[in-house]
């Protein structure tokens, strides 16, 4: 079964944060994870970022995604949606 999970990210972004949001997409894809994203708009200042992945692989997807947030200090920029 396909897990959902949603990332909620900051529209007004600098360079770096730019960046570090398009290696993590790109990442999630090339890992395998997931082969789409989808983006839709929440508000004035946040996209919903959404993927499906597969259920034994969501707690791994989680941690690799907070991981990522961690090292690049993204926290203000993105963050799970529930």
């Amino acid at each position: 079964m396909e897990k959902a999970i949603k990332l909620k990210v900051r529209k007004e972004l600098d360079g770096r944060q730019q960046l570090n949001i398009i290696k993590l997409k790109g990442s999630l894809i090339s890992k395998g994870y997931t082969e789409i994203i989808h983006i839709l708009d929440q508000d004035d200042e946040f996209h919903i970022n959404s993927f499906e992945t597969r259920s034994e692989s969501t707690n791994e997807v989680q941690e690799f995604i907070t991981a990522f947030i961690d090292k690049e200090n993204l926290a203000d920029t993105i963050s799970f949606y529930k």
